[in-house]
C-alpha cells in the first residue's frame, strides 16, 4: 500500500489526497538528515509498530500492523553519543529522550518508521514517526503528521510490509 507525504503538505492514500505536516524545515536527502535539524528525511520507510495511548484507544486502535499500548515510562533515545540512539528507552534515561507518553494529543497514535534504526547511525536522525497533527497542522520535528481521523484510516488500511515515502 503506498502511503506518500510531500512536503507540500500532501499525503496520498488509496487514491486520496489528504492534508499534512512534515519538518518544520522541509524536507532532506535522509543521508544528509542530522539530529535536531527539523527536517524529515526523503525516502522511503517502512512502518516498524503503532504505539497508541490505552486510556484513549482502551481496545488499542484498528490496524493490521503489529501495536504496543504506551506506557507512562516510555521515551525514545535523541542522544547520538548514547548507545540507545534512536531506540525506546524507560524514563528516567541518563541521556536525552523524549517522552513518548505526552499532555498533548499528539503521541495518542504513533507509527514507528524505520528511519534510521538498523543499525542506527549516530547523529543521522532519531524518533522519525508518523504522529497525530496539531490543530493548526505546523511543522513537526521531522515527522509525518495527520489529522486523527486520516490516521486511523491510514492505519485501518495498512498492513505488515507497508512503507511510508516522504518526498521532497
Amino acid at each position: 500500500m503506498p502511503f506518500r507525504a510531500h512536503a507540500d503538505g500532501r499525503f496520498e492514500f488509496n487514491g486520496r489526497i489528504l492534508r499534512c505536516a512534515i519538518g518544520k524545515a522541509g524536507a532532506i536527502a535522509a543521508r544528509d538528515k542530522r539530529e535536531g535539524d527539523g527536517k524529515s528525511p526523503v525516502g522511503v520507510w517502512p512502518i516498524r509498530e503503532v504505539w497508541y495511548r490505552p486510556d484513549v484507544y482502551t481496545q488499542g486502535p484498528t490496524t493490521a500492523l503489529p501495536t504496543r499500548a504506551t506506557r507512562r515510562e516510555d521515551g525514545w533515545c535523541d542522544a547520538p553519543e548514547d548507545p540507545n540512539y534512536n531506540r525506546p528507552v524507560t524514563l528516567p534515561y541518563p541521556a536525552s529522550a523524549e517522552r513518548m507518553w505526552r499532555d498533548d494529543a499528539v503521541y495518542d497514535l504513533v507509527v514507528i518508521l524505520g528511519h534510521n534504526d538498523s543499525p542506527p547511525v549516530p547523529g543521522m536522525g532519531s524518533a522519525i514517526f508518523m504522529h497525530l497533527a496539531r490543530e493548526a497542522y505546523t511543522g513537526t520535528e521531522g515527522c509525518v503528521a495527520l489529522a486523527r481521523a486520516d490516521l486511523e484510516a491510514v492505519l485501518a488500511a495498512a498492513r505488515p510490509g507497508d512503507a511510508v515515502e516522504i518526498v521532497g
